[in-house]
């Protein structure tokens, strides 16, 4: 049985505790082992280079370096790395090494909650199989990202909130290998009451999986 491990903690807007714990069934349903913590000494325990997964639900916080090397390192042998929303694009935003690995940084949402469309631009992708284009109603996500991630979704900014931004697609869904590892984000999922989405929760399962050590 695959181990995940989900760490969840910082702003209390993005209800960490909540997501952490609706993730987690997610995981359990689709077989795996999962363990939930807000302690966030585990980046420097061995137990996580152990484990085939790592789910990080933290928005801010402090990683100290020698804990980003270490995770680094787990992710470049094989740990699998994935979030949703602010997991992983807002999560030490002060860690150069955690920014390197995670491929993703959050640096805007023109508007705030608004409702956009979804485009799903890799339906044959197994990760996005059966899953047309969407509308969406959430934090429309302007991040800055690694040039090797695969995108499998975007939207498009209208420019209506931010004419800076108007015309630009901008990546939803990715996924990115990292030596042996891989990565999984979905932008997807501001609060626990996305989950009810029809299909957030079904790409979000979907992707963990896929990036759980192989």
């Amino acid at each position: 049985m695959k181990k995940a491990i989900i760490v969840w903690g910082g702003w209390a807007g993005h209800e960490p505790e909540p997501c952490a714990n609706i993730v987690g069934e997610l995981l359990r349903e689709d077989g795996f082992a999962v363990e939930i913590t807000n302690d966030l000494d585990i980046f420097g325990s061995p137990q996580l280079a152990k484990a085939d997964l790592l789910v990080p639900v933290i928005t801010g916080e402090t990683l100290e370096k020698p804990h980003a090397n270490a995770l680094v390192e787990a992710v470049r042998g094989g740990l699998g790395l994935g979030g949703h929303h602010g997991c992983l694009a807002t999560s030490f935003k002060e860690s150069a090494p955690f920014r390197y690995v995670s491929g993703v940084t959050w640096v805007a949402h023109p508007g705030n909650i608004i409702d956009f469309r979804v485009a799903v631009t890799r339906q044959d992708d197994p990760l996005m199989e059966g899953i047309p284009d969407f509308d969406y109603r959430s934090e429309q996500y302007y991040l800055h990202y690694d040039p090797s991630v695969e995108i499998l979704a975007t939207t498009t900014f209208t420019g209506q909130y931010d004419p800076a931004a108007r015309n630009i697609a901008m990546p939803v869904v990715f996924k990115r290998h990292f030596g042996e590892g891989r990565i999984f984000y979905s932008a997807l999922g501001h609060v626990a009451a996305e989950f009810n989405h029809p299909y957030m929760p079904l790409i979000l399962r979907r992707g963990l999986s896929w990036a759980a050590r192989q």
